[in-house]
């Protein structure tokens, strides 16, 4: 998720620092059964104001969001946005959020909210409707991207940047032992091993994702129990975790540590704690979003890695796994001035340029389709097209407006069964009751 996903976070920077405590996260898409990106009808009150605005986004990890900003500033010099940038943990992010939305401050003017958090901001009218019809490009978007800016069919946000979940692996090891990229998890413990028997793979890791009890891990515990064939809320709204195929997929995840072959630091990781792992060359495979490409690939040598590595799609435990669908969308702070210079800054980032010259410095998911058909991008990104296909089969994380109650359930239960605190079977049945209690239809 970016986490964030999220990865997705940029710079022209003024640094905000609230120190807050979390609990809750963020949550996306209500009951909001939208999925066309129809621009024609109108809804939302008129954004009026102009001038300076603020743009509140997470950690820029990946370097280019000074580059994104400047260009808007060049062109506005009477309308000049200001970076505050957030910490790295998504949680963070959203808990200085809505400290900021519950004192009705008007310190933040864009925000860059996780994909899972649109139900929860938008119920507690923290952001506002946006009208459609202002913008007229919304159709050229991914459809399950413009899914996640959606509350109760309005809108209330753009898509900027999508995710989904990649396995990234040293393609030269994997080469030299003989082996295919895994699509199976008993496929890559297989190819795992026989790498950790070449001279060089003696010393390293199998495998990490994000596994610290933030976000993150209720992506990575998601992922798992949908690559076994089980789901955490099922379609019809419901809570359905305490089940034989759920339980495989936490095991998945409880045995990957207690055997060794995902390394004890790994129950710390974010998803930039993974990356630099894998970039220096401890770990053979690791579940991360697109975002790393790039950084893994830079040859001004902080990457020992670059030309040896590839992606491919996540494995699961009889077939190709699932990936959570990640991303962010840029919303307006109801509390916010200047609004409809807001708007026309979101236009501007969301552009069909601005996410071409995104995805070229970055290699984060663009939520244009036609850039997944790019020619010069696909040569410079191989993976595009599986990445397209997975952000369009993705799963969503619980639609909820308690999403943070949901999330901080989920952390838990998946995080005692990892830490071995208690039993995975007992985790879930505890995890079914809790969720039952915050989903009601």
């Amino acid at each position: 998720m970016r986490f964030e996903r999220s990865h997705t976070r940029k710079a022209a920077f003024v640094a905000v620092a609230s120190s807050l405590v979390l609990l809750a996260s963020a949550c996306g898409g209500g009951d909001d059964g939208s999925s066309s990106g129809d621009s024609g009808s109108s809804g939302g009150a008129a954004l009026e104001g102009r001038g300076p605005i603020t743009f509140a986004t997470g950690k820029d990890t990946s370097g280019n969001l000074t580059n994104q900003v400047a260009a808007w500033n060049s062109q506005h010099p009477d309308e000049k946005v200001t970076v505050s940038e957030l910490p790295e943990s998504a949680d963070q992010q959203r808990a200085q959020m809505i400290q900021n939305a519950q004192i009705k401050s008007d310190a933040f003017s864009v925000l860059n909210l996780d994909v899972v958090w649109t139900a929860e901001f938008a119920a507690n009218r923290w952001v506002t409707e946006l009208p459609p019809d202002q913008f007229p490009d919304l159709g050229k978007l991914l459809p399950s991207t413009l899914d996640t800016a959606k509350y109760r069919d309005k809108l209330y946000g753009v898509p900027v940047t999508s995710d989904g979940g990649l396995l990234y692996y040293r393609k030269d090891l994997l080469d030299k032992a003989g082996v295919q990229p895994p699509k199976t998890w008993e496929e890559m413990s297989a190819a795992c091993a026989k790498v950790k028997a070449l001279p060089e793979g003696k010393s390293m890791n199998c495998y990490a994702g994000q596994f610290e009890k933030y976000e993150g891990l209720t992506v990575n515990f998601s992922e798992a129990v949908n690559g076994a064939g089980g789901v955490v809320v099922g379609d019809d709204g419901k809570p359905n975790v305490d089940t034989p195929e759920a339980l495989a997929g936490l095991n998945f995840l409880v045995d990957g540590l207690k055997s060794g072959e995902f390394p004890k630091a790994s129950i710390t990781y974010k998803e930039e704690e993974g990356r630099r792992a894998f970039q220096e060359g401890s770990l053979v495979f690791l579940r991360n979003w697109p975002y790393v490409y790039a950084l893994a690939q830079k040859t001004d040598g902080s990457s020992k890695i670059n030309g040896k590595f590839a992606v491919a799609p996540l494995p699961g435990m009889s077939s190709g796994g699932v990936s959570t669908l990640g991303g962010h969308n840029y919303a307006i702070s109801e509390f916010a001035k200047n609004k409809a210079t807001a708007a026309d800054f979101i236009k501007f980032m969301s552009s069909e340029e601005r996410q071409k010259a995104n995805i070229e410095k970055t290699s984060q998911a663009p939520t244009w389709a036609s850039l997944y058909d790019d020619p010069a991008l696909n040569k410079q990104f191989p993976y595009l097209a599986p990445l397209k296909a997975s952000i369009e089969s993705a799963k969503s994380r619980p639609k909820v407006v308690k999403y943070g109650d949901v999330t901080t359930a989920i952390q838990e239960a998946a995080y005692g069964a990892m830490t071995g605190t208690m039993p995975p079977k007992d985790a879930l049945a505890g995890l079914q009751t809790k969720l039952s209690t915050l989903i009601t239809q």
